[in-house]
């Protein structure tokens, strides 16, 4: 069992059944059974996975004193995590909307309400941090000071910084510069993702830069060796893609701490994302340690 640190968003999340896109207008709608509401956001998504798959997953987050982060913060046990390093600091608990297509594709709208402008408590820090072997610091405003704590600890730091649409973007310099392990998304890239790869190696190098792809799969690169492409695998029907990303993202992270080398961890990292999405909401279909483990057995990865 690896301790990880892992400082994210935490959200309200409603799912909504859509005809498809574009969304043409009309007055009202009965989508039978096809709006549900659920626990989510990144680093809630990845400390389910993390602790479902065997980690001892510290999630450091931030939630409003009101009636929804009362549930929210009541829900943590049940989703296999501890409260310890939750702080209500915020005035209202955010949320999100998510549109989801016949086919699975997905448009999501988060309401972050006052959340970039709080701060994590610095009391709080030392322990989440304390003999961590990974901090997976995601690219939310809370979790900035977080990148400088880590590395004065030598604990490597793995982030997404999700969609990347300029090399210089100055909200996303410090993750980037920072990270470890480097996750990304090919959506909003200003050039084909081969291209982009050799950007972010002549401006930050991190040790391995991992740019997920939906259906195409996903695009390895580890420092001094040649592109690796990972290949998509959906076991099941797709039902929705929300999540997909964070499902890749942890396990990837599972799979190395666990010392396989990091294109068999990008292989199966891909099943268990393309499993993930056969299951609607963001923090559903997220597989334990046996039943990846079984997975892996049955599609030879």
């Amino acid at each position: 069992m690896s301790a990880i640190a892992i400082a994210g968003l935490y959200t309200r999340e409603t799912n909504l059944k859509i005809e498809g896109f574009p969304l043409h207008y009309y007055p009202v709608a009965f989508p039978f059974h096809g709006i549900t509401e659920m626990h989510s956001g990144v680093g809630l998504n990845l400390a389910i996975a993390l602790a479902k798959l065997g980690h001892q997953a510290r999630l450091a987050t931030l939630i409003g004193p009101d009636e929804a982060g009362e549930r929210m913060l009541a829900a943590l046990p049940r989703l296999g995590l501890a409260s310890g390093f939750v702080a209500r600091t915020t005035t209202e608990t955010s949320q999100s909307v998510i549109l989801v297509a016949p086919d699975g594709s997905r448009q999501a709208h988060c309401d972050l309400k006052d959340l970039q402008g709080s701060e994590y408590p610095g009391e709080l820090t030392a322990p989440l941090l304390s003999n961590a072997e990974l901090a997976v610091i995601c690219n939310i405003n809370f979790a900035r000071p977080l990148l400088d704590e880590a590395r004065a600890r030598a604990i490597p730091i793995a982030t997404d910084v999700h969609v990347l649409a300029d090399f210089d973007d100055g909200y996303n310099r410090d993750f980037i510069a920072a990270a470890d392990i480097l996750f990304l998304s090919h959506e909003r890239l200003p050039c084909p993702p081969h291209e982009a790869i050799v950007e972010l190696r002549r401006r930050f190098d991190p040790r391995i830069i991992v740019i997920g792809m939906g259906a195409e799969g996903a695009l390895l690169s580890e420092r001094g060796r040649e592109l690796f492409h990972g290949q998509a695998i959906a076991p099941r029907a797709i039902l929705n893609t929300v999540g997909a990303g964070d499902a890749l993202f942890a396990a990837f992270l599972d799979q190395s701490l666990r010392g396989l080398d990091a294109r068999t961890a990008l292989s199966r990292a891909m099943l268990y994302a393309g499993w993930k999405i056969g299951e609607s909401g963001a923090s559903n279909g997220l597989a334990n340690a046996a039943d990846f483990a079984d997975l892996i057995s049955r599609h030879g990865r």
